[in-house]
């Protein structure tokens, strides 16, 4: 059984400093606790976490949405010395405001017209243990003063009550607002944000730390196959490359989504541009919020740019149709002598010979200055006729996919 056992230096500190971690007691806590990740960023909030896990601080985590709030704060409680008492998740932007107090501090029979029990808090449920309290920006100013009081004393009423309680709970709370934003706009407390920020651990977005798409791509693909009992056969280079430059809006969940949705359709195999492709979302119009953070992706796009130009996915998916088509094209001309002289052995004139096709165009001397798309069209006509305009047939002959073909036959007015 894997223990965290914090040691006093001759400075007070955990005998792990925050710039000196040891990379194999990382790897031990990654794995336990689900954590991917190698970057700079990532270490600097584990740094965090196991300073902070083993004391009674509050913590606050920020980040935006899907970049794994949660799975740090059940870290925390795990490496805590409350760990054999409650972890108790709350959702604060789940619950309405008019529920939001009964369901933290719980309500006394009558205290409302549908209370015709009495209920016990979320706070009650967590004693001696660890609340955890999601998306803590999203509260009412009116809740916020019930929660500071709670963390100052430790004290709370029920609703419909006057009886006070004591709780001993430790609070870790997180959101994707900026907060010192709110406390401007007077839709957040300074004095619970300063009682709650005792530590701040920021987790990056996805697009600030893209060297960690391979490791966690190699961590979402190996636990669905385990879970599944499959055999994970990999992920290409260009397949990489794709994932860096995409925006991810919805951070490490919106990749753990995608590689699930991969892994279980395609039954574990190789990850290639063209599976890919096909499971790429459309991309949700850019948000306008003027605090959008930078971009680091790959691809540099500023962000008032990419609002004004389509998604980035769809663009991928563009230039990944293009490389395709392109795939198709070189083998169709490979075949293009084949077809040619195969057109000439089985047909009657007035069907021509390769080199009588060229000497039609009298600006054209040699096969090397002919116009791709000439013989392009000349070869699509010649393949129709001779399989009486059916286009399966054409573009086998051809060497490339119905759907190409009739792209091709649009684009020459030949439909």
């Amino acid at each position: 059984m894997f223990i965290y056992t914090p040691v006093a230096g001759k400075s007070g500190q955990n005998y792990m400093e925050n710039d000196n971690l040891n990379r194999e007691f990382l790897q031990t806590i990654k794995k336990k606790f689900g954590i991917a990740g190698s970057s700079e960023k990532i270490y600097s909030a584990i740094s965090k976490l196991l300073q902070a896990a083993p004391t009674d601080l509050t913590i606050l985590i920020t980040g935006e949405t899907g970049t794994g709030k949660e799975v740090f704060a059940n870290a925390a409680h795990q490496l805590s010395l409350r760990k054999k008492y409650p972890f108790v998740s709350v959702n604060c932007s789940a619950i309405p405001e008019t529920l939001l107090e009964s369901e933290l501090f719980g309500h006394e029979k009558g205290a409302f017209t549908s209370a015709v029990d009495s209920r016990v808090g979320f706070f009650e449920s967590a004693n001696k243990g660890t609340i955890f309290l999601d998306e803590i920006g999203d509260m009412p100013i009116a809740t916020q003063v019930k929660i500071l009081r709670v963390l100052e004393s430790g004290e709370y009423s029920k609703l419909g009550s006057s009886v006070v309680h004591k709780v001993d709970v430790r609070v870790i709370a997180a959101t994707n607002r900026e907060l010192e934003s709110d406390i401007n706009k007077g839709k957040f407390r300074r004095d619970l944000f300063f009682r709650l920020n005792n530590v701040h651990i920021k987790l990056p977005a996805l697009r600030e730390h893209t060297q960690d798409i391979p490791e966690l791509v190699q961590h979402f693909a190996e636990k669905i196959c385990i879970k599944l009992g499959m055999n994970y056969q990999g992920i290409t280079g260009d397949s990489i490359n794709i994932l860096r430059a995409m925006p991810w809006q919805g951070n490490v969940r919106e990749l753990k989504n995608l590689i699930d949705t991969i892994i279980t359709l395609e039954k574990g195999a190789m990850i290639t541009p063209e599976i890919l492709i096909k499971y790429i979302p459309p991309a949700l119009p850019a948000s306008k919020n003027s605090d959008t953070p930078e971009w680091g992706s790959m691809i540099s796009v500023h962000p008032s740019d990419y609002n004004n130009t389509s998604e980035i996915a769809m663009i991928i998916r563009s230039l990944l149709d293009i490389k395709s088509d392109l795939s198709d094209l070189k083998r169709a001309v490979s075949q293009i002598y084949r077809t040619l002289e195969e057109v000439r052995q089985n047909t009657e004139p007035p069907y021509q010979s390769f080199e009588e096709v060229i000497k039609e165009d009298d600006n054209m001397e040699t096969i090397e200055v002919m116009k791709l798309e000439n013989v392009e069209k000349r070869m699509i006509e010649l393949a129709l006729k001779k399989h009486s305009n059916n286009r399966r047939l054409a573009a086998n002959s051809l060497g490339i996919s119905e759907r190409t073909l009739y792209r091709k036959l649009s684009e020459y007015g030949l439909l």
